[in-house]
C-alpha cells in the first residue's frame, strides 16, 4: 500500500502578505506544492490530500485539478473552526484551531500511512524517499517518523523565525520539541532567539528541527481526536488558541504511548515566509533545474 501525502495549505500567509501557496516559483509557473508533488509521485506516495479552506477551494482546483489529476490522485478536506464535536458551548471564532485539527480534518480519507507537509516549505527529493521507506517499512502502530534539518539550513536572511528545535536521543528517536522564537544570526554570526516569555539564547550550527515533516499511521487520528477535544474544552474562551502537531506529539512522547525516529535530510529547506525570500527561492530552483533535479517544465504541460 502507497503512502499518502497530506499537504496544509489553509494557512493564511499574514507575515508574507498573501496566498504565498499559490505564487508562481519555477520557470514554467510552478509553485512550491507542484515540486513536492513531484517529489513525493517519484518518491513512491500513492495519493495527495490538499486540506485547505473553504474560500481557497476554487483556486486550488483551478491550480491543481487537471494538472494532478493525471499524475496521482487528489482529494481536498477542508479545515475549520466549528468544534461543535467536542462541546456544546457557542465558539466565537473564525480561525481554525492549529496543524493538529488541520491533520485530523484527513480522518475520512486516509486509511494508509501518511506523511504530513506544510504546503508552502520546499523539503527536497530526499526527504520524501526517507519518508517513504520509514512508512513502508513501519506500516503500522505507533512507530512514527519526523524529517529533521540542521538549523543553518532554514534560516532566512530577511527576517528571524520560530523553528522547533529538536531533542533525539542515542538512538536518533525524538524525546522533545522545544519551540523557539525570533531565531535568526546576529552580527558576529551567531544564531540567536529570544522566546516572548524572555528567554533567550544561542543555539548550535549542528542543532536539529522540525519543519513540520512527518510520517504517521492513522493511529495518529485517534490521538489527535483524543488530546484535541481536551485542548478546545480547557482553551474555548481564546479566539487566539492552536495545538500544533508537536504539542500532541510531546505528550504522547512524555508518556511512551509513541516512538518517533528521526530522519536527517542531507537537503536544504527553503520557503517564503517573507516576501523578500521570494526571489532567493526562484534562484535555488533554477539551480536545481540546472542541476538536473528538475525538468524545466515540471508537468510538460
Amino acid at each position: 500500500m502507497k503512502p499518502t501525502l497530506v499537504i496544509l495549505a489553509a494557512g493564511m500567509g499574514s507575515r508574507y502578505g498573501g496566498l504565498k501557496q499559490m505564487d508562481p516559483m519555477g520557470p514554467s509557473g510552478e509553485v512550491i506544492i507542484d515540486y513536492s508533488i513531484f517529489d513525493a509521485i517519484r518518491a513512491g506516495f500513492g495519493k495527495v490530500v490538499f486540506v485547505i479552506r473553504r474560500d481557497i477551494e476554487a483556486d486550488f482546483k483551478e491550480a491543481f485539478g487537471d494538472k494532478l489529476s493525471k499524475q496521482i490522485p487528489v482529494e481536498y478536506v477542508y479545515q475549520e473552526p466549528d468544534v461543535s464535536k467536542y462541546t456544546s458551548e457557542t465558539v466565537e471564532r473564525s480561525k481554525p484551531w492549529g496543524t493538529a485539527q488541520a491533520v485530523l480534518s484527513a480522518k475520512d480519507v486516509v486509511k494508509e500511512p501518511f506523511a504530513v507537509i506544510n504546503a508552502d516549505d520546499y523539503y527536497g527529493k530526499e526527504a520524501y524517499e526517507l519518508l517513504v521507506k520509514f512508512l513502508s517499512d513501519q506500516p503500522a502502530g505507533n512507530h512514527y517518523s519526523m524529517v529533521g534539518y540542521e538549523l543553518p539550513k532554514t534560516l532566512s536572511e530577511f527576517g528571524t523565525v520560530s523553528r522547533g528545535v529538536c531533542k533525539v536521543d542515542e538512538n536518533r528517536s525524538l524525546t522533545e520539541i522545544v519551540e523557539r522564537k525570533k531565531v535568526g544570526r546576529d552580527e558576529a554570526g551567531t544564531i540567536r532567539f529570544h522566546n516572548p516569555d524572555g528567554e533567550r539564547g544561542t543555539l548550535g550550527e549542528d542543532t536539529i528541527v522540525s519543519m513540520n515533516m512527518f510520517g504517521f499511521t492513522p493511529t495518529f487520528f485517534d490521538y489527535i481526536d483524543e488530546y484535541f477535544g481536551n485542548f478546545v474544552r480547557e482553551n474555548i474562551k481564546d479566539p487566539s488558541a492552536e495545538m500544533t502537531i508537536p504539542d500532541i506529539l510531546n505528550e504522547l512522547i512524555a508518556k511512551n504511548e509513541v516512538s518517533v525516529k528521526v530522519l536527517t535530510s542531507r537537503d536544504s529547506w527553503f520557503g517564503v515566509t517573507y516576501k523578500e525570500d521570494k526571489p532567493d527561492v526562484i534562484g535555488r530552483l533554477n539551480s536545481l533545474i540546472e542541476g538536473g533535479v528538475y525538468p524545466d517544465n515540471l508537468w510538460g504541460n
